[in-house]
Protein backbone atom coordinates (compact mmCIF):
# COMPACT_ATOMS: atom_id res chain seq x y z
CA UNK A 1 0.00 0.00 0.00
CA UNK A 2 1.53 3.25 -1.02
CA UNK A 3 2.08 6.01 1.48
CA UNK A 4 -0.18 8.98 0.99
CA UNK A 5 1.40 12.33 0.21
CA UNK A 6 1.11 14.73 3.11
CA UNK A 7 -0.85 17.97 2.78
CA UNK A 8 1.36 20.88 1.83
CA UNK A 9 1.21 23.71 4.34
CA UNK A 10 0.28 27.15 3.06
CA UNK A 11 3.77 28.37 3.88
CA UNK A 12 5.37 25.55 1.92
CA UNK A 13 3.12 26.17 -1.06
CA UNK A 14 3.88 29.87 -1.03
CA UNK A 15 7.62 29.41 -1.45
CA UNK A 16 7.63 26.18 -3.43
CA UNK A 17 9.07 23.97 -0.67
CA UNK A 18 8.52 20.23 -0.95
CA UNK A 19 9.89 17.12 0.71
CA UNK A 20 13.58 16.67 -0.12
CA UNK A 21 14.31 14.09 -2.79
CA UNK A 22 17.40 12.69 -4.34
CA UNK A 23 18.46 14.89 -7.22
CA UNK A 24 17.85 13.77 -10.76
CA UNK A 25 20.76 12.09 -12.48
CA UNK A 26 23.55 14.33 -13.77
CA UNK A 27 22.99 16.54 -16.78
CA UNK A 28 21.26 14.69 -19.62
CA UNK A 29 23.41 13.11 -22.31
CA UNK A 30 21.67 14.40 -25.41
CA UNK A 31 21.65 12.54 -28.72
CA UNK A 32 19.57 12.80 -31.88
CA UNK A 33 16.16 11.17 -31.36
CA UNK A 34 15.68 7.94 -33.25
CA UNK A 35 12.20 8.92 -34.43
CA UNK A 36 12.54 12.71 -34.82
CA UNK A 37 15.84 13.95 -36.19
CA UNK A 38 14.87 17.58 -35.59
CA UNK A 39 15.15 17.10 -31.84
CA UNK A 40 17.49 15.62 -29.24
CA UNK A 41 16.56 12.97 -26.70
CA UNK A 42 17.93 11.87 -23.34
CA UNK A 43 16.90 10.05 -20.16
CA UNK A 44 17.09 11.03 -16.53
CA UNK A 45 16.44 9.01 -13.39
CA UNK A 46 13.93 9.93 -10.71
CA UNK A 47 12.69 8.16 -7.57
CA UNK A 48 10.02 5.52 -8.03
CA UNK A 49 8.52 6.67 -4.72
CA UNK A 50 9.20 10.23 -3.59
CA UNK A 51 8.50 9.15 0.00
CA UNK A 52 11.59 6.92 -0.36
CA UNK A 53 14.00 9.16 -2.27
CA UNK A 54 16.94 6.80 -1.77
CA UNK A 55 14.96 3.80 -2.99
CA UNK A 56 14.46 2.35 -6.50
CA UNK A 57 14.58 4.73 -9.44
CA UNK A 58 12.89 4.84 -12.83
CA UNK A 59 13.75 6.65 -16.04
CA UNK A 60 12.04 9.57 -17.74
CA UNK A 61 12.55 10.14 -21.46
CA UNK A 62 12.96 13.82 -22.33
CA UNK A 63 13.51 15.69 -25.59
CA UNK A 64 14.38 19.17 -26.75
CA UNK A 65 14.70 21.53 -29.67
CA UNK A 66 16.98 24.41 -28.79
CA UNK A 67 15.96 28.00 -29.31
CA UNK A 68 16.36 29.22 -32.86
CA UNK A 69 18.01 32.45 -31.67
CA UNK A 70 20.22 31.89 -28.61
CA UNK A 71 20.78 35.61 -27.98
CA UNK A 72 17.03 36.02 -27.38
CA UNK A 73 16.70 32.90 -25.22
CA UNK A 74 14.50 33.35 -22.14
CA UNK A 75 14.57 29.75 -20.92
CA UNK A 76 12.73 26.48 -21.52
CA UNK A 77 9.10 25.85 -22.45
CA UNK A 78 7.98 22.46 -21.12
CA UNK A 79 5.20 20.90 -23.20
CA UNK A 80 2.93 18.95 -20.85
CA UNK A 81 0.84 16.30 -22.65
CA UNK A 82 -2.79 15.45 -22.01
CA UNK A 83 -4.47 12.18 -21.25
CA UNK A 84 -3.68 11.16 -18.65
CA UNK A 85 -1.63 8.57 -20.49
CA UNK A 86 -0.53 10.44 -23.60
CA UNK A 87 3.12 10.47 -24.56
CA UNK A 88 4.94 13.76 -25.09
CA UNK A 89 8.41 12.99 -26.43
CA UNK A 90 7.57 14.11 -29.98
CA UNK A 91 5.81 17.33 -28.97
CA UNK A 92 8.78 19.67 -29.55
CA UNK A 93 8.70 18.65 -33.22
CA UNK A 94 4.91 18.35 -33.57
CA UNK A 95 4.14 21.65 -31.84
CA UNK A 96 7.31 23.41 -32.91
CA UNK A 97 6.07 23.27 -36.49
CA UNK A 98 3.17 25.52 -35.49
CA UNK A 99 4.65 27.87 -32.90
CA UNK A 100 5.37 31.46 -33.98
CA UNK A 101 8.98 32.41 -34.62
CA UNK A 102 8.94 34.84 -31.70
CA UNK A 103 8.26 31.92 -29.35
CA UNK A 104 10.81 29.61 -30.99
CA UNK A 105 13.40 32.36 -30.68
CA UNK A 106 12.98 32.58 -26.92
CA UNK A 107 12.62 29.04 -25.64
CA UNK A 108 14.16 25.63 -25.79
CA UNK A 109 11.14 23.37 -26.39
CA UNK A 110 11.18 20.46 -23.93
CA UNK A 111 9.08 17.32 -24.28
CA UNK A 112 8.79 14.27 -22.05
CA UNK A 113 7.04 10.96 -21.73
CA UNK A 114 5.38 10.97 -18.28
CA UNK A 115 6.27 8.08 -16.04
CA UNK A 116 4.69 4.87 -17.22
CA UNK A 117 4.36 5.99 -20.85
CA UNK A 118 6.30 5.62 -24.08
CA UNK A 119 10.09 5.66 -23.75
CA UNK A 120 10.00 6.30 -20.00
CA UNK A 121 9.83 3.31 -17.67
CA UNK A 122 6.55 1.81 -18.90
CA UNK A 123 3.63 0.24 -17.10
CA UNK A 124 1.27 -2.40 -18.45
CA UNK A 125 -1.85 -4.04 -17.04
CA UNK A 126 -1.59 -7.03 -19.40
CA UNK A 127 -5.29 -6.73 -20.21
CA UNK A 128 -6.95 -9.48 -22.21
CA UNK A 129 -8.06 -8.69 -25.77
CA UNK A 130 -11.71 -8.57 -24.65
CA UNK A 131 -10.91 -5.71 -22.25
CA UNK A 132 -8.70 -3.59 -24.50
CA UNK A 133 -11.03 -2.76 -27.38
CA UNK A 134 -11.34 0.89 -28.40
CA UNK A 135 -15.11 0.96 -27.83
CA UNK A 136 -14.54 0.15 -24.15
CA UNK A 137 -12.13 3.00 -23.52
CA UNK A 138 -15.09 5.17 -22.52
CA UNK A 139 -17.76 3.45 -20.37
CA UNK A 140 -20.80 3.46 -22.65
CA UNK A 141 -23.72 1.66 -20.93
CA UNK A 142 -25.87 -0.93 -22.64
CA UNK A 143 -28.63 0.23 -24.97
CA UNK A 144 -31.20 0.12 -22.16
CA UNK A 145 -28.89 1.93 -19.73
CA UNK A 146 -27.85 -1.18 -17.83
CA UNK A 147 -24.28 -1.00 -16.44
CA UNK A 148 -23.80 -4.63 -15.39
CA UNK A 149 -21.26 -5.26 -18.15
CA UNK A 150 -19.50 -1.96 -17.41
CA UNK A 151 -19.12 -2.88 -13.75
CA UNK A 152 -17.71 -6.30 -14.62
CA UNK A 153 -15.27 -4.73 -17.08
CA UNK A 154 -14.21 -2.09 -14.55
CA UNK A 155 -13.52 -4.76 -11.93
CA UNK A 156 -11.46 -6.86 -14.36
CA UNK A 157 -9.36 -3.85 -15.38
CA UNK A 158 -8.76 -2.82 -11.76
CA UNK A 159 -7.71 -6.34 -10.80
CA UNK A 160 -5.46 -6.72 -13.85
CA UNK A 161 -3.74 -3.38 -13.30
CA UNK A 162 -3.24 -4.00 -9.58
CA UNK A 163 -1.99 -7.52 -10.20
CA UNK A 164 0.18 -6.98 -13.28
CA UNK A 165 1.30 -3.35 -13.08
CA UNK A 166 4.05 -3.83 -10.51
CA UNK A 167 5.20 -1.19 -8.02
CA UNK A 168 5.05 1.59 -10.60
CA UNK A 169 1.25 1.26 -10.79
CA UNK A 170 0.99 2.61 -7.24
CA UNK A 171 3.28 5.55 -7.97
CA UNK A 172 1.59 7.23 -10.92
CA UNK A 173 -0.41 10.31 -9.96
CA UNK A 174 -0.59 14.00 -10.78
CA UNK A 175 1.34 15.15 -7.68
CA UNK A 176 4.02 12.64 -8.61
CA UNK A 177 4.10 14.01 -12.18
CA UNK A 178 4.60 17.49 -10.71
CA UNK A 179 7.60 16.20 -8.78
CA UNK A 180 8.91 14.56 -11.95
CA UNK A 181 8.58 17.88 -13.76
CA UNK A 182 10.67 19.56 -11.10
CA UNK A 183 13.31 16.87 -11.50
CA UNK A 184 13.36 17.65 -15.24
CA UNK A 185 13.90 21.31 -14.35
CA UNK A 186 16.82 20.39 -12.09
CA UNK A 187 18.37 18.12 -14.70
CA UNK A 188 18.18 20.92 -17.26
CA UNK A 189 19.95 23.27 -14.89
CA UNK A 190 17.11 25.79 -14.96
CA UNK A 191 16.10 27.95 -11.99
CA UNK A 192 12.58 28.30 -13.44
CA UNK A 193 10.64 26.83 -16.31
CA UNK A 194 7.78 27.98 -18.48
CA UNK A 195 5.16 25.44 -19.53
CA UNK A 196 2.30 24.85 -21.92
CA UNK A 197 -0.10 22.18 -20.69
CA UNK A 198 -3.09 20.98 -22.70
CA UNK A 199 -6.18 19.10 -21.53
CA UNK A 200 -5.11 16.88 -18.57
CA UNK A 201 -1.79 18.72 -18.86
CA UNK A 202 -3.58 21.82 -17.54
CA UNK A 203 -4.21 20.07 -14.24
CA UNK A 204 -0.68 18.68 -14.13
CA UNK A 205 0.64 22.17 -14.88
CA UNK A 206 -1.64 23.70 -12.25
CA UNK A 207 -0.49 21.21 -9.62
CA UNK A 208 3.14 21.96 -10.49
CA UNK A 209 2.48 25.71 -10.25
CA UNK A 210 0.90 25.11 -6.83
CA UNK A 211 3.53 22.77 -5.42
CA UNK A 212 6.51 24.64 -6.89
CA UNK A 213 5.35 28.22 -7.51
CA UNK A 214 8.82 29.65 -7.11
CA UNK A 215 10.10 27.51 -9.96
CA UNK A 216 7.54 28.71 -12.51
CA UNK A 217 8.12 31.40 -15.13
CA UNK A 218 5.21 31.69 -17.61
CA UNK A 219 2.46 29.07 -17.35
CA UNK A 220 -0.03 28.46 -20.18
CA UNK A 221 -3.00 26.18 -19.43
CA UNK A 222 -4.90 25.32 -22.60
CA UNK A 223 -8.35 23.59 -22.42
CA UNK A 224 -8.75 23.40 -18.70
CA UNK A 225 -9.95 20.73 -16.33
CA UNK A 226 -12.04 21.53 -13.27
CA UNK A 227 -9.56 21.21 -10.34
CA UNK A 228 -12.20 20.29 -7.71
CA UNK A 229 -10.02 18.15 -5.37
CA UNK A 230 -12.99 16.03 -4.27
CA UNK A 231 -13.80 14.83 -7.79
CA UNK A 232 -10.89 15.36 -10.22
CA UNK A 233 -10.97 12.68 -12.94
CA UNK A 234 -14.49 11.57 -12.03
CA UNK A 235 -15.64 15.15 -12.45
CA UNK A 236 -13.80 15.43 -15.77
CA UNK A 237 -15.62 12.35 -17.07
CA UNK A 238 -18.93 13.80 -15.85
CA UNK A 239 -18.16 17.00 -17.74
CA UNK A 240 -18.14 15.16 -21.06
CA UNK A 241 -21.93 15.36 -20.89
CA UNK A 242 -21.80 19.14 -20.59
CA UNK A 243 -19.10 19.47 -23.23
CA UNK A 244 -20.99 17.30 -25.69
CA UNK A 245 -24.06 19.51 -25.39
CA UNK A 246 -21.92 22.64 -25.71
CA UNK A 247 -20.18 21.42 -28.86
CA UNK A 248 -22.72 19.35 -30.83
CA UNK A 249 -24.57 22.42 -32.15
CA UNK A 250 -21.44 23.39 -34.10
CA UNK A 251 -21.52 20.09 -35.96
CA UNK A 252 -25.29 20.23 -36.37
CA UNK A 253 -25.04 23.67 -37.98
CA UNK A 254 -22.30 22.40 -40.30
CA UNK A 255 -24.39 19.43 -41.42
CA UNK A 256 -27.63 21.41 -41.75
CA UNK A 257 -25.92 23.89 -44.06
CA UNK A 258 -24.94 20.93 -46.26
CA UNK A 259 -28.16 18.94 -46.22
CA UNK A 260 -28.03 18.61 -50.00
CA UNK A 261 -24.74 16.70 -49.58
CA UNK A 262 -25.37 14.58 -46.48
CA UNK A 263 -29.16 14.49 -46.06
CA UNK A 264 -29.06 14.77 -42.28
CA UNK A 265 -31.60 17.57 -41.87
CA UNK A 266 -32.06 21.17 -42.89
CA UNK A 267 -31.83 22.63 -39.37
CA UNK A 268 -29.52 21.95 -36.43
CA UNK A 269 -32.49 20.56 -34.49
CA UNK A 270 -33.22 18.13 -37.31
CA UNK A 271 -29.59 16.98 -37.42
CA UNK A 272 -29.66 16.35 -33.69
CA UNK A 273 -32.78 14.27 -34.05
CA UNK A 274 -31.18 12.32 -36.92
CA UNK A 275 -28.16 11.53 -34.74
CA UNK A 276 -30.27 10.33 -31.81
CA UNK A 277 -32.50 8.28 -34.10
CA UNK A 278 -29.55 6.61 -35.85
CA UNK A 279 -27.89 5.76 -32.54
CA UNK A 280 -31.11 4.16 -31.30
CA UNK A 281 -31.49 2.19 -34.55
CA UNK A 282 -27.94 0.82 -34.16
CA UNK A 283 -28.78 -0.19 -30.59
CA UNK A 284 -31.67 -2.25 -31.93
CA UNK A 285 -29.86 -3.63 -34.98
CA UNK A 286 -26.07 -3.16 -34.92
CA UNK A 287 -24.20 -3.18 -38.21
CA UNK A 288 -21.35 -5.68 -38.59
CA UNK A 289 -18.92 -2.76 -38.48
CA UNK A 290 -20.67 -0.42 -36.04
CA UNK A 291 -22.71 -0.61 -32.85
CA UNK A 292 -24.76 2.14 -31.30
CA UNK A 293 -22.06 2.85 -28.74
CA UNK A 294 -19.33 2.67 -31.36
CA UNK A 295 -21.32 5.27 -33.28
CA UNK A 296 -21.65 7.49 -30.20
CA UNK A 297 -17.96 7.15 -29.42
CA UNK A 298 -17.03 8.09 -32.97
CA UNK A 299 -19.26 11.13 -32.84
CA UNK A 300 -17.99 12.34 -29.46
CA UNK A 301 -14.32 11.91 -30.37
CA UNK A 302 -14.90 13.65 -33.70
CA UNK A 303 -16.17 16.77 -31.97
CA UNK A 304 -12.64 17.51 -30.73
CA UNK A 305 -11.66 19.19 -34.00
CA UNK A 306 -13.77 21.00 -36.58
CA UNK A 307 -11.71 19.43 -39.35
CA UNK A 308 -13.40 16.13 -38.45
CA UNK A 309 -16.89 17.38 -39.30
CA UNK A 310 -16.96 16.12 -42.93
CA UNK A 311 -15.91 12.64 -41.74
CA UNK A 312 -18.59 12.65 -39.03
CA UNK A 313 -21.23 13.70 -41.55
CA UNK A 314 -20.17 10.82 -43.81
CA UNK A 315 -20.50 8.39 -40.89
CA UNK A 316 -24.05 9.56 -40.22
CA UNK A 317 -24.84 9.47 -43.92
CA UNK A 318 -23.52 5.92 -44.23
CA UNK A 319 -25.58 4.73 -41.28
CA UNK A 320 -28.69 6.51 -42.57
CA UNK A 321 -28.45 5.05 -46.06
CA UNK A 322 -27.00 1.67 -45.17
CA UNK A 323 -23.91 2.51 -47.19
CA UNK A 324 -20.23 2.25 -46.23
CA UNK A 325 -18.94 4.02 -43.14
CA UNK A 326 -15.47 5.63 -43.25
CA UNK A 327 -12.80 3.84 -41.23
CA UNK A 328 -12.26 5.42 -37.83
CA UNK A 329 -8.68 5.63 -36.51
CA UNK A 330 -8.00 3.59 -33.36
CA UNK A 331 -5.80 5.14 -30.64
CA UNK A 332 -2.32 3.57 -30.65
CA UNK A 333 -1.02 1.38 -27.82
CA UNK A 334 -4.23 1.13 -25.85
CA UNK A 335 -2.56 -1.20 -23.32
CA UNK A 336 -0.22 1.53 -22.14
CA UNK A 337 -2.81 4.30 -22.41
CA UNK A 338 -5.36 2.40 -20.30
CA UNK A 339 -2.75 1.47 -17.70
CA UNK A 340 -1.51 5.02 -17.15
CA UNK A 341 -4.92 6.69 -17.36
CA UNK A 342 -6.35 4.17 -14.89
CA UNK A 343 -3.47 4.55 -12.45
CA UNK A 344 -3.66 8.34 -12.56
CA UNK A 345 -7.43 8.57 -12.22
CA UNK A 346 -7.57 6.06 -9.38
CA UNK A 347 -4.50 7.24 -7.46
CA UNK A 348 -5.46 10.93 -7.68
CA UNK A 349 -8.76 10.76 -5.81
CA UNK A 350 -11.16 8.31 -4.16
CA UNK A 351 -14.18 7.26 -6.25
CA UNK A 352 -17.53 6.00 -4.88
CA UNK A 353 -17.49 2.23 -4.42
CA UNK A 354 -21.20 1.46 -4.87
CA UNK A 355 -22.28 0.07 -8.25
CA UNK A 356 -25.77 1.32 -7.54
CA UNK A 357 -24.42 4.87 -7.16
CA UNK A 358 -23.27 4.74 -10.79
CA UNK A 359 -26.43 3.03 -12.02
CA UNK A 360 -28.51 5.86 -10.58
CA UNK A 361 -26.14 8.49 -11.96
CA UNK A 362 -26.26 6.94 -15.44
CA UNK A 363 -30.06 6.97 -15.42
CA UNK A 364 -30.10 10.68 -14.56
CA UNK A 365 -27.44 11.51 -17.13
CA UNK A 366 -29.28 9.65 -19.91
CA UNK A 367 -32.33 11.76 -19.21
CA UNK A 368 -30.52 15.09 -18.87
CA UNK A 369 -27.88 14.62 -21.60
CA UNK A 370 -29.19 12.22 -24.27
CA UNK A 371 -26.30 12.90 -26.68
CA UNK A 372 -23.87 11.01 -24.44
CA UNK A 373 -26.33 8.31 -23.28
CA UNK A 374 -25.11 8.13 -19.67
CA UNK A 375 -21.46 7.40 -20.46
CA UNK A 376 -20.00 10.36 -18.53
CA UNK A 377 -21.63 9.22 -15.28
CA UNK A 378 -20.71 5.56 -15.57
CA UNK A 379 -18.51 3.34 -13.45
CA UNK A 380 -14.74 3.09 -13.95
CA UNK A 381 -12.03 0.77 -12.55
CA UNK A 382 -11.43 3.26 -9.74
CA UNK A 383 -14.59 1.97 -8.01
CA UNK A 384 -12.63 -1.25 -7.37
CA UNK A 385 -9.13 0.21 -6.92
CA UNK A 386 -7.30 -1.53 -4.06
CA UNK A 387 -4.73 1.22 -3.37
CA UNK A 388 -5.12 4.31 -1.21
CA UNK A 389 -5.18 7.51 -3.31
CA UNK A 390 -2.75 10.33 -2.69
CA UNK A 391 -3.80 13.51 -0.94
CA UNK A 392 -5.12 15.74 -3.76
CA UNK A 393 -3.44 19.10 -4.23
CA UNK A 394 -5.82 22.03 -3.92
CA UNK A 395 -5.05 24.74 -6.48
CA UNK A 396 -4.60 28.05 -4.66
CA UNK A 397 -3.72 31.71 -5.36
CA UNK A 398 -0.41 31.38 -3.46
CA UNK A 399 2.39 32.27 -5.83
CA UNK A 400 3.32 34.75 -8.56
CA UNK A 401 0.85 36.19 -11.04
CA UNK A 402 2.09 34.17 -14.01
CA UNK A 403 -0.69 31.80 -15.14
CA UNK A 404 -2.62 32.29 -18.41
CA UNK A 405 -5.62 30.11 -19.16
CA UNK A 406 -6.89 29.84 -22.73
CA UNK A 407 -10.25 28.22 -23.29
CA UNK A 408 -12.73 27.63 -26.12
CA UNK A 409 -16.35 28.34 -25.26
CA UNK A 410 -17.49 25.04 -26.81
CA UNK A 411 -15.02 22.35 -25.84
CA UNK A 412 -16.48 18.82 -25.79
CA UNK A 413 -13.95 17.37 -23.32
CA UNK A 414 -13.04 20.25 -21.00
CA UNK A 415 -16.05 22.58 -21.02
CA UNK A 416 -15.90 26.29 -20.34
CA UNK A 417 -17.74 25.84 -17.03
CA UNK A 418 -14.83 23.79 -15.71
CA UNK A 419 -12.27 26.33 -16.92
CA UNK A 420 -14.05 29.03 -14.92
CA UNK A 421 -13.46 26.93 -11.80
CA UNK A 422 -9.75 26.64 -12.60
CA UNK A 423 -9.63 30.41 -13.07
CA UNK A 424 -11.37 30.94 -9.72
CA UNK A 425 -9.03 28.51 -7.92
CA UNK A 426 -5.95 30.46 -9.04
CA UNK A 427 -7.51 33.80 -8.13
CA UNK A 428 -5.15 36.73 -8.67
CA UNK A 429 -2.44 34.44 -10.06
CA UNK A 430 -4.30 33.87 -13.33
CA UNK A 431 -5.91 35.56 -16.30
CA UNK A 432 -8.04 33.83 -18.94
CA UNK A 433 -8.32 34.19 -22.71
CA UNK A 434 -11.86 33.12 -23.63
CA UNK A 435 -12.16 32.10 -27.27
CA UNK A 436 -15.45 31.99 -29.17
CA UNK A 437 -14.58 28.73 -30.89
CA UNK A 438 -15.38 25.03 -30.62
CA UNK A 439 -13.17 22.00 -30.23
CA UNK A 440 -10.63 20.63 -27.79
CA UNK A 441 -7.44 22.69 -27.77
CA UNK A 442 -7.40 26.44 -28.30
CA UNK A 443 -3.90 27.82 -28.89
CA UNK A 444 -2.91 27.27 -32.53
CA UNK A 445 -5.51 24.48 -32.97
CA UNK A 446 -9.23 25.29 -32.76
CA UNK A 447 -8.94 28.88 -31.58
CA UNK A 448 -8.70 32.10 -33.54
CA UNK A 449 -6.04 34.75 -34.30
CA UNK A 450 -7.14 36.95 -31.40
CA UNK A 451 -6.67 34.15 -28.88
CA UNK A 452 -3.48 32.89 -30.49
CA UNK A 453 -1.97 36.38 -30.43
CA UNK A 454 -2.85 36.81 -26.76
CA UNK A 455 -1.06 33.59 -25.79
CA UNK A 456 1.94 34.42 -27.98
CA UNK A 457 2.22 37.88 -26.40
CA UNK A 458 2.25 36.29 -22.95
CA UNK A 459 4.99 33.83 -23.86
CA UNK A 460 7.08 36.44 -25.64
CA UNK A 461 6.55 39.58 -23.57
CA UNK A 462 4.73 38.46 -20.42
CA UNK A 463 1.71 40.53 -21.46
CA UNK A 464 -1.52 39.08 -20.15
CA UNK A 465 -5.00 40.10 -19.13
CA UNK A 466 -8.50 38.67 -19.12
CA UNK A 467 -9.51 38.72 -22.78
CA UNK A 468 -12.55 37.64 -24.78
CA UNK A 469 -11.97 36.78 -28.44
Amino acid sequence: MRKTLQLLTIAAVAVGVSAPVAAASSRPEWATCATAVQQECAKIEVPLDYDRPAGPRISLAISRIRTATPQLRRGVLLLIPGGPGNTGLQRPTALGLHLPKDVLDRYDLIGFDPRGTGESTPVNCALTPQDITSDQFLPWPDANGDITANAAHARRVAEACAGNGGPLMQHISTPTEARDIDQIRIALGERKLSSWGTSYGTYAGAVYATMFPGHTDRVVLDSNDDPDPKRLERGWLNNFAVGGEDRFPDFAAFAAARDSTYGLGTTPAAVRETYLSLAASLDRAPRPDLTGNGFRSTMFNGLYNTSNFPLLAQVLQGVRTGGPVPAIPVPPNLQNLVAVSTATACNDVAWPRSVQFYADAVARSRSDFPLTAGMPANIMPCAFWPFQPVQPVRITPYGPDNVLLVQNLRDPATPYSGALKMRAAFGHRARMVTVNSGGHGAYLVNGNPCGDNAVTAFLVNGTYQDTTC
